[in-house]
């Protein structure tokens, strides 16, 4: 007879595969750090196999049948996970944890005014939040430590489900004297002439700013990069050059105070799109949707939204 592992054995595996850490993964888990070592011992004794190479001293190592039995339990975990969450949504739906990725160029912008609007229309649902670069939130999401981002499109979302719901226009925020305040509208031609600043690799909003605009000068796409939105702006306000600030942020008052010109940019495609993606057939897909027509609905406040 085959003896099944226990979910807590599945789960400090794949904690410690996270971690690379035996005292880490045992404070993720909640439990000493003999009690996982003695967890990851039995379910090697009932596996009857060697899933971490001892050899390797305190380094975490793993077999290479221990890297399969790690994929394979993050499998079963999900899927442990998949039904109590079926059960729950077939009880009470929009209810319980949801643990919400989201990225920083739309977090501390719109879920100041998401947050009220859930917690109105929801209030049984406990969101979790996790603010982190597209790649992270997305790998996060894969790995089922996330059930739901909150992202910009387009982008590379691997076999997740998106739902667009938003459109969110770009504004140039130029530096004062520049002569493109001349016009009410700059065009991508226009802004690509300009040394374009930009945030630092890693961030979705970098690369949609350059496809929009391409550099046309060879300083143009300056080696200063920023680590968020309002260090773009005091960058801008000191004359270093011009950047594209989302419409959420400075509606949300990302320049408040900072002397900068905006514009809005003209053009076909000078927008992003705000949306949500989850896993393929999780049993919340209608709770995602649901939230989405909420986001929705928060951005149909702004001026000149495009709702999906």
């Amino acid at each position: 007879m085959n003896y099944l592992p226990a979910p807590q054995q599945l789960r400090y595996l794949v904690t410690l595969a996270e971690t690379q850490h035996f005292g880490r993964a045992a404070n993720a888990c909640a439990v000493t750090q003999s009690t996982l070592s003695a967890g990851l011992i039995a379910l090697e004794r009932q596996l009857d196999t060697s899933i971490l190479d001892r050899s390797m001293g305190k380094r975490v190592a793993f077999t290479p049948l221990g890297l399969e039995i790690v994929a394979r339990a993050r499998t079963a975990l999900a899927a442990l996970e998949a039904l109590a969450e079926a059960a729950l949504v077939a009880r009470t739906p929009m209810s319980g944890p949801l643990r919400l990725g989201v990225i920083p160029t739309i977090g501390s912008f719109l879920l100041p005014r998401l947050m009220p609007a859930l917690r109105q229309s929801f209030p049984n649902l406990r969101l979790y939040l996790h603010e982190d670069t597209t790649a992270r939130c997305l790998d996060r999401l894969a790995a089922n430590r996330l059930d739901l981002v909150l992202l910009a499109l387009p982008c590379d979302c691997g076999g997740a489900i998106t739902l667009k719901v938003a459109r969110d226009e770009f504004i140039a925020a130029l530096p004062p004297g520049s002569a493109l305040g001349a016009f009410d509208r700059v065009t991508p031609r226009q802004l690509s002439q300009e040394r374009l600043l930009l945030l630092e690799d890693g961030h979705c909003l970098r690369d949609q700013a350059m496809a929009i605009c391409p550099p046309a000068r060879a300083d143009a796409a300056d080696a200063y990069a920023a680590t968020s939105l309002h260090t773009l702006v005091q960058m801008v306000a000191s004359g270093l050059g011009a950047t594209l600030l989302p419409r959420i942020a400075v509606e949300a008052g990302v320049t408040t105070g900072a002397d900068v010109v905006l514009r809005p940019l003209a053009g076909r495609g000078a927008w992003r799109t705000l949306g949500l993606a989850w896993r393929p057939e999780s049993p919340r897909e209608q709770d995602y949707r649901a939230l989405g027509k909420a986001l929705g609905a928060v951005c149909g406040e702004q001026k000149e939204a495009v709702l999906f």
